[in-house]
């Protein structure tokens, strides 16, 4: 149903449809800060990155093919051009990590500070891996797409997606040392996608 809504929406984004296109940005807006906030923390490239993809929907939106959901069309865009900026800017992670820190709730310190140290600990883990690796990670744990949705999304071979799967979370696993994380879903889930 929401596949058909939306093919049916950058359909009319295709025609100019400006109304049509401030659905679609309010439909996709949160859910590509979300995915390119999980390649990189730093703030101003998830807003460029995000603009750039909603930019690049409104003056192609009529090259969309059909081949694939509108939605793994739209994510692809937006690794394609989050990449594109990772490679022209070089940082250390624990300067994006500065800059992004959530603030301790004072009601709860308790329990905030347990919480900002769990995020810090899966952020700095994350920051390790290849913007490969996190946005594998990123669209199965987080946007819920199947490898194959995946592989259409970054542009590789489905068992290229598998192989980075299994690197990213060996590598996550050894990162944080054996903590158990409630991302890691089981294999069998992910076949079944």
């Amino acid at each position: 149903m929401a596949a058909e809504n939306d093919l049916a929406l950058i359909r009319r984004v295709a025609d100019g449809d400006r109304p049509a296109f401030e659905r679609f940005y309010a439909r996709y807006g949160a859910k590509l800060t979300r995915f390119v906030s999980r390649l990189t923390w730093r703030t101003d490239i998830v807003e460029e990155s995000v603009n750039d993809t909603m930019v690049a929907v409104w003056q192609t939106a009529d090259r969309f093919r059909g081949d694939s959901h509108v939605s793994t069309w739209v994510f692809g865009i937006a690794y394609r051009t989050t990449l594109k900026r990772l490679r022209k800017i070089s940082r250390h992670p624990e300067e994006e990590l500065a800059e992004t820190a959530a603030p301790i709730d004072p009601n709860h310190p308790e329990v905030e500070l347990a919480q900002r140290e769990r995020r810090e600990r899966v952020r700095r883990s994350l920051d390790q891996l290849s913007p490969e690796h996190r946005a594998v990670i990123e669209l199965t744990f987080f946007e819920n797409c199947s490898y194959q949705e995946i592989a259409e999304i970054v542009g590789c071979p489905e068992n290229t997606v598998k192989t980075r799967m299994f690197h990213a979370r060996k590598r996550l696993k050894r990162l944080l040392s054996g903590a158990h994380l409630a991302l890691m879903p089981s294999r069998r889930q992910n076949e079944s996608a």
